[in-house]
C-alpha cells in the first residue's frame, strides 16, 4: 500500500493502533520522493512519504515490487528532476539522513495476469550504508513448518512502517490521519496460502495492522515468544479503510527468495 498524502496520489496500505516505533527497528526504513520546485509546473518542493521496507545486508533494501514500477514516471513526468531517497530516521523530516539509490529492480512477473501469486517483491540498491544495522529474510518454508506443527495459530507479529495511522476504527477514510514516523504494531495470525500470509488488525482481538504507505514495509515474526528481526512476509494490501485484514506477501517462498538471491548474488 503505497501514499503521498501530501500530493493526493494515493494507491494502496501505515500502521494502526499502534505505536511510535523509535530506535527499536533501526533496519527499517522509508522510501521517500524528494521533489525540487518548479515554478513552471508550479511543483512545491518537499520530503514525501511513499512506501516502506527493509535494509538487507549488502545495502540492500527490501520493498513491493508496486512500490517500484512506476519509478520513472514519478521522477521524470509527474515531479520532473525528483528522486527517490531512502531514510532510516525515526521521523522522516528535511536534512535528514538518507541515502541514494543505484538502482531498484521489480519482479520480472510482477503485473502478470495470475491469481495466486502477484509476485510483488522489489529490491533498491543503496549507496553508503555499510555499518548500518540490517534484519534477515526467513529460511525457504518457515511459515509452512510452523503450520505443520501447529504453532503458526498462536504467533505473533509485528508489523513497522511510516504509513498513515488509524487511532480509531470510527469512521472510515476519515479517520486515517498523515504520518512521517516510524511506527509498530504487532499482531496475530489469520490464515497462510502459498503466497499471502493475512494477518487481523482489529483491536478487540488486541491486534493493529498496516495502512497507506507501508507497503514493502516488514512484518517481522516472532520465535518462542520472542520477536526476531526475521522479515516473514512484507506489507501489500488490504481492506480499503485499513480496519480488518492485511493482505502479506511471503518472503519464505521459493518464488520470493529465488528472486532476491539472483539479485543480490548473481
Amino acid at each position: 500500500m503505497m501514499l503521498i498524502a501530501a500530493l493526493g496520489i494515493a494507491s494502496a496500505s501505515a500502521i494502526t493502533n499502534g505505536e511510535t516505533d523509535g530506535t527499536d527497528h533501526p533496519f527499517v526504513g522509508s522510501l521517500v520522493l524528494d521533489v525540487p520546485a518548479n515554478s513552471d509546473i508550479e511543483q512545491e518542493a518537499g520530503l514525501y512519504q511513499f512506501c516502506s521496507g527493509t535494509l538487507l545486508d549488502g545495502g540492500w533494501f527490501l520493498t513491493a515490487s508496486h512500490c517500484l514500477a512506476g519509478w520513472e514516471y514519478y521522477t521524470q513526468v509527474r515531479f520532473p528532476g525528483s528522486t527517490f531517497v531512502v531514510t532510516f530516521d525515526p521521523t522522516i523530516a528535511s536534512g535528514g539522513n538518507s541515502y541514494a539509490a543505484s538502482a531498484h529492480y521489480v519482479h520480472p512477473e510482477y503485473g502478470m495476469p495470475r491469481s495466486n501469486d502477484a509476485h510483488d517483491v522489489g529490491l533498491i540498491k543503496l549507496v553508503g550504508t555499510t555499518g548500518l544495522p540490517t534484519a534477515q529474510l526467513p529460511t525457504e518454508g518457515l511459515l509452512d513448518g510452523l503450520k505443520a506443527d501447529h504453532v503458526l495459530k498462536d504467533t505473533t507479529f509485528t508489523a513497522v512502517g511510516y504509513g498513515t495511522v488509524r487511532d480509531t476504527q470510527q469512521g472510515a477514510f476519515a479517520s486515517i490521519l498523515p504520518n512521517m514516523d516510524r511506527n509498530k504494531v504487532d499482531q496475530g495470525f489469520n490464515s497462510l496460502t502459498k503466497a499471502w500470509l493475512r494477518l487481523p488488525m482489529t483491536p478487540s482481538t488486541g491486534d493493529g495492522g498496516t495502512c497507506y504507505g507501508d507497503s514493502g514495509g516488514p512484518h517481522f515474526i516472532w520465535l518462542n515468544d520472542v520477536e526476531t528481526n526475521i522479515i516473514a512476509s512484507i506489507t501489500v494490501g488490504g481492506d480499503a479503510p485499513c480496519k480488518a485484514l492485511d493482505t502479506t506477501y511471503r518472503m519464505d517462498t521459493e518464488v520470493a527468495l529465488d528472486f532476491l538471491d539472483g539479485i543480490m548474488n548473481p
